[in-house]
């Protein structure tokens, strides 16, 4: 990660365990380097479904790509407050301009007002099955999740206003400059 440089864009691709592309991201700009995790920032960027479908990301988002979690965190910053969208999934490994991870089903959505829900358990158990997840990967997914129900209830991290509020500023200004 030493050959990273603040304002560079990348792409994002998100694979499923048997190595195909689920969804690729055409840009997301770097903010921040940390020695476990990057900060990105992006705003109606080109989403491409495996299917061929293409939307656009309707609000900014902060986003938060982990070296060792098994996780991503997405902060939206939505006109009613931040909305996050977590994904469970593999750690990152970026490759020239290009973030990578796998995708493992299982999101948390969490809410303004504190509350949060766990989505996608039937798509887990249906492609932990189609798939083949290793017990290992089970225990990872399923303690990696707890561990993300935690950070979010304690407002660290990602989840900390003061400190997605910075990325978006950081991120704000970046676009202006350009």
């Amino acid at each position: 990660m030493k050959k990273l440089k603040i304002g560079d864009d990348f792409q994002v691709h998100c694979y499923k365990h048997d190595g195909t592309i689920h969804t690729s991201y055409d840009k997301s700009t770097l903010l921040d380097i940390k020695k476990d995790y990057i900060v990105l920032g992006n705003n109606r960027t080109k989403v491409t479904e495996e299917d061929g479908r293409i939307w656009f990301t309707k609000e900014p988002a902060i986003v938060y790509y982990y070296k060792n979690n098994w996780y991503n965190v997405i902060a939206q910053f939505k006109e009613n407050g931040i909305y996050y969208y977590c994904n469970i999934a593999s750690p990152t490994v970026i490759e020239g301009k290009i973030i990578k991870y796998i995708d493992y089903d299982l999101d948390l959505r969490c809410f303004p007002d504190g509350e949060y829900k766990i989505l996608d358990e039937s798509e887990y158990e249906y492609h932990k099955k189609k798939m083949g997840y290793s017990e290992e990967i089970d225990i990872i997914v399923n303690k990696e999740l707890k561990n993300l129900i935690e950070l979010y209830k304690s407002r660290q991290g990602p989840f900390d206003q003061k400190e997605v509020k910075y990325y978006y500023d950081k991120y704000m200004k970046i676009l202006s400059n350009n």
